[in-house]
């Protein structure tokens, strides 16, 4: 049961999608909710602090108006979770980009879950590096809100993004708590080959029927480029409300590379996405 949220709500990109989601959805599960948000400063000033104790000055007011930024953002979840009669506590942090997307992923690992903005391809902000980060460090399930995203969350129909592998059967234990409260699961399994017959979507669907949940298999063929907007077009066929999927990728000298499913789901979702890497 997820019992403990830890929510990214942005500082430089509308925060409405973020604030009308997870307070619905802590409501529902009446979860604590921690709200982190990160002041930016700029990635330069942390190095004129060699500059002496004029500069290091400098730098702290930079960093104490930063603080102010996230300190407004929060201010407003904090309203309206209390309104909602919600238990919150907000986290105003003011911090280079690096240092804030580590101190992120650090409380993400003490958290049963953990709900970001999906990055905007249109704006040029930290705020949308930061999701990706959290994914990469948490160490659990992340949800992923549309910017799109609008009124309160559901999770009455879920689609399993099911491919057999690791990431996938990690994001599938993450939603436990999702599934086990689903009218309707679907199993989506594209692209099986006739060898996984240890881990295909029939066999998922009889290990989930042995938890008392009673989902159908739905089988596509896609090419890979075609993969994502399938999987999109069959969620809105079938009217989901969640998608649960791995989160492909790794860590290379410092940089994180999603994989190309991943990454175009990132770019493109319709609908609220658990994924678990």
């Amino acid at each position: 049961m997820y019992k403990d949220i830890l929510v990214h709500i942005p500082t430089e990109r509308p925060m409405r999608a973020v604030i009308d989601g997870s307070i619905s959805l802590a409501a529902s599960l009446n979860a604590h909710v921690d709200a982190v948000a990160v002041g930016y400063v700029a990635s330069t000033a942390a190095y004129v602090m060699e500059g002496g104790a004029a500069v290091a000055a400098v730098f702290e007011m930079e960093r104490e108006r930063a603080v102010e930024r996230a300190e407004a953002a929060l201010a407003v979840f904090g309203s309206e979770a209390r309104n909602a009669d919600i238990s919150c506590t907000c986290h105003p942090l003011g911090a280079i980009p690096a240092d804030a997307a580590g101190s992120l992923g650090e409380m993400a690992r003490l958290h049963d879950l953990s709900i970001v903005l999906q990055p905007d391809p249109e704006q040029v902000t930290f705020d949308n590096d930061v999701p990706r980060e959290i994914l990469f460090q948490a160490g659990g399930p992340v949800l992923f809100l549309p910017y799109t995203f609008r009124g309160s969350f559901k999770a009455k129909r879920i689609g399993i993004c099911w491919d057999g592998s690791r990431v996938a059967a990690r994001a599938l234990r993450d939603a436990a708590t999702f599934l086990a409260r689903a009218e309707e699961i679907a199993i989506i399994a594209i692209n099986e080959p006739d060898t996984a017959a240890g881990i295909s979507a029939n066999n998922l669907a009889r290990h989930l029927a042995r938890r008392g949940l009673s989902p159908r298999t739905i089988s596509l063929s896609a090419a890979r480029a075609d993969i994502q907007p399938s999987i999109l077009s069959l969620a809105a066929d079938e009217n989901l409300d969640v998608l649960v999927m791995g989160g492909y990728g790794h860590s290379r000298l410092q940089e994180r590379f999603l994989g190309g499913v991943t990454r175009a789901m990132l770019e493109a979702m319709t609908i609220p996405t658990l994924m678990s890497h």
